[in-house]
């Protein structure tokens, strides 16, 4: 029986390369997205020609009602589930510097970042927990995507920088709550990837890549994160539960 996974936000950008990269591992596939199943059918065609089953879980993780929803359809198409990959996210409708940023874009920023997925992945993690009672072959996985924002600081944004950092501490809440019943917890942090959430700053971007702002001088592809994920889910790091995964170029990497 191939192995499961539920990515939220997978139907485009650095979701739906996480999705490609797993689908040539050979997963099962519930897709999550709050666009309507229409829209997001040409997306799942082409992993469904792999021959993986695929199917759409249209939710916004924010809504506790809605994360109810997604996993009972995983449930009801799969019966199990191996890998949660908590990947939804979004930019402030505006980028406003921190004195004049408003409430009302904190909010929805840090609940749709942050208050989301951990509560799915304590929802997750007694599915999980109760697999592995029932089964001990059982492995499960659980996977955060961060951002170089979590440590970078973007004033301009800063209800999604403290998003990512509440979300990088949540990684490592889970992997130290998750290893009672062995299941690894990982962060991977991506850093300029192109997307739909880079494509308004692109100009931004290029300048400061032609400039020297990482090692690797490119933007870096939804592809490069999914590979990532992919080595995660294969179990190629079994023995690095908590640790954060860099996928960004080397833009961290101190320099004088």
């Amino acid at each position: 029986m191939a192995q499961v996974a539920l990515i939220t936000g997978g139907t485009r950008g650095i979701g739906y390369g996480i999705a490609q990269q797993l689908a040539t591992e050979g997963y099962d596939l519930a897709l999550n997205g709050v666009r309507d199943e229409h829209r997001v059918e040409p997306a799942l065609e082409p992993l469904r020609q792999q021959g993986n089953r695929v199917i759409y879980c249209r939710g916004d993780v924010s809504e506790p009602a809605d994360r109810e929803a997604i996993l009972a359809r995983v449930r009801e198409a799969f019966g199990v589930l191996h890998l949660l990959v908590n990947n939804a996210g979004v930019a402030p409708s505006e980028r406003n510097d921190i004195l004049e940023a408003t409430e009302e874009s904190y909010r929805r920023v840090m609940n749709i970042n942050l208050r989301g997925p951990y509560f799915l992945t304590q929802a997750v993690a007694h599915w999980m927990v109760g697999q592995r009672e029932a089964s001990p072959d059982f492995a499960g996985k659980i996977v955060f995507v961060t951002s170089i924002s979590a440590t970078v600081a973007s004033v301009d944004r800063g209800e999604y920088c403290l998003s990512k950092a509440g979300l990088s501490m949540a990684a490592k809440l889970w992997a130290v709550r998750m290893s009672e019943y062995d299941i690894p917890v990982y962060e991977v942090v991506p850093g300029i990837i192109r997307s739909d959430m880079t494509a308004g700053v692109q100009e931004k971007y290029d300048r400061l890549i032609a400039e020297g702002l990482m090692l690797q001088a490119r933007w870096g592809e939804p592809e490069d994160v999914g590979k990532a994920v992919a080595a995660l889910a294969r179990g190629d790091f079994a023995y690095s539960t908590g640790q954060r995964i860099m996928v960004d170029g080397g833009m961290t990497v101190q320099r004088l």
